[in-house]
């Protein structure tokens, strides 16, 4: 298959894959650490103060993270990157049902990525809100237009059927 938008995707896709997996073993390995002194080495390396308050409101968050909040947090972000990986896969071979996956998936999550962008305008909220909706808009099209490419053609089943 050459680079087409559907491979485009599906490399994006198995992207956010690593990155999930990537979270799903960062979470792990500090799952044996003092979240709290780690926090702190990472605040003071950042030059920002312990008496902070946005730092005193993540301490207080952090000393409530249980170790079966990691693992569950560990076992999400490894399903997530599951999905990703078959989603991208799917996608790679043109299978007809990743196609409206990919659609349906990245359209959940357009009025939330809306929402943010009313809240927050920067660059990130709005390159995230960008690239779904060139996806989701690709994947429209693909699906819309699509069809004649997973069915053969009256001719090739003729061919086909005659060979």
């Amino acid at each position: 298959m050459n680079m087409s938008g559907l491979g485009a995707i599906a490399v994006l896709e198995a992207c956010k894959g690593v990155l999930a997996l990537l979270v799903a073993v960062a979470v792990h390995v500090l799952a044996g650490t003092n979240l709290h002194q780690e926090a702190l080495n990472l605040f003071a390396y950042f030059h920002l103060a312990s008496n902070n308050h946005y730092v005193e409101m993540s301490l207080g968050g952090i000393d409530k993270i249980t170790h079966s909040g990691l693992t569950v947090v560990t076992a999400i972000a490894i399903g997530y990157a599951l999905i990703r990986f078959i989603e991208s896969y799917g996608l790679w071979h043109r299978m007809r049902w990743t196609e409206w996956f990919a659609f349906l998936s990245g359209a959940v999550y357009l009025p939330f990525e809306i929402y943010e962008v009313i809240k927050d305008q920067n660059a990130i909220t709005i390159g995230v809100l960008a690239i779904n909706l060139v996806v989701v808009g690709y994947m429209y099209f693909v699906l819309k237009t699509g069809s004649r490419k997973h069915k053969p053609k009256e001719d090739e089943s003729v061919v086909s059927a005659s060979v």
